[in-house]
């Protein structure tokens, strides 16, 4: 079967969807300072900021557009989904609770002169599309910043309706 075939299976669960990639999920990432990964309100999960973070605890770090090609801050925002997808496991339990991804802030740690940032950010986008189907579709916003902490090279929180 392939993945476009799975995707469409009613049944498939984003597990399947995960595993069908290649995808291990890691241990959530802990946090960097004070405050929790994930706080749950009502129907809510409103996840903090990930960072392309490898399980090992290794940091891409960089400028886009300067010392990091758009094409690597992609997959290190599709690092950064995974990340966001395991704390979504850790806060959840089961990711077939998840209804929806509702909406996506990504920030790219860019060159002044980079306009890209929403490609980056596809990276991220592109992989919770793949591992949620339909319910994976949301609003995001992509922006620049000047730095990032620790000079990652991006940053994406996310706000996810669960049932």
């Amino acid at each position: 079967m392939t993945f476009s075939e799975l995707l469409k299976r009613p049944e498939t669960t984003p597990y399947d969807r995960l595993k069908a990639l290649g995808i291990t999920l890691p241990d959530a990432p802990p946090p960097i300072a004070n405050f929790v990964t994930h706080v749950l309100e009502g129907n809510l999960l409103y996840l903090s900021g990930q960072g392309p973070s490898e399980a090992d605890g290794s940091l891409h770090t960089g400028k886009v557009g300067a010392e990091v090609s758009a094409e690597a801050a992609y997959a290190h925002a599709r690092l950064t989904g995974i990340n966001l997808i395991a704390v979504m496991h850790e806060a959840l339990g089961d990711l077939s609770r998840v209804r929806r991804v509702v909406k996506l802030f990504g920030m790219v740690n860019a060159a002044p002169d980079f306009a890209d940032h929403p490609s980056v950010i596809n990276g991220c986008s592109d992989l919770l599309i793949a591992v949620f189907g339909d319910r994976g579709i949301h609003a995001r916003s992509a922006v620049g910043h000047g730095s990032l902490p620790g000079r990652i090279t991006v940053e994406i929180e996310a706000i996810v309706a669960v049932d």
